[in-house]
């Protein structure tokens, strides 16, 4: 079984950090929750990056693609590409009730 390495770009990491600033401004269990729920999803994209749903219809690009992470009422969701040299980059991270990736 191929294992994919995940790396993530510098906007990605901002968008985590906002969001995790978010959370610890209103309660710290619940950013820990998100911490973790969010971590656990990514690992995932190491061996099923092909499982998640094709971003915007899949038709321009079959690669990129969307991770939906279940977190609490509603959850987060991370644009990502699936590179040929084994890598999955993670592009973005935005809450679902955003209306679209920062």
């Amino acid at each position: 079984m191929k294992k994919f390495v995940v790396r993530f770009t510098e906007e990605a990491e901002a968008d985590l950090l906002r969001l995790f600033d978010y959370l610890l401004e209103r309660d710290i269990i619940a950013a820990e929750r998100a911490q973790k729920a969010i971590g656990k999803s990514i690992e995932l994209l190491e061996i099923f990056p092909f499982s998640c749903r094709k971003a915007g219809g899949g038709a321009r690009d079959p690669f990129l693609r969307e991770l939906i992470i279940p977190f609490g009422n509603s959850g987060y969701v991370a644009l990502f590409e699936i590179e040929a040299e084994g890598y999955v980059t993670i592009l973005a991270v935005r809450h679902q009730r955003e209306d679209d990736y920062h």
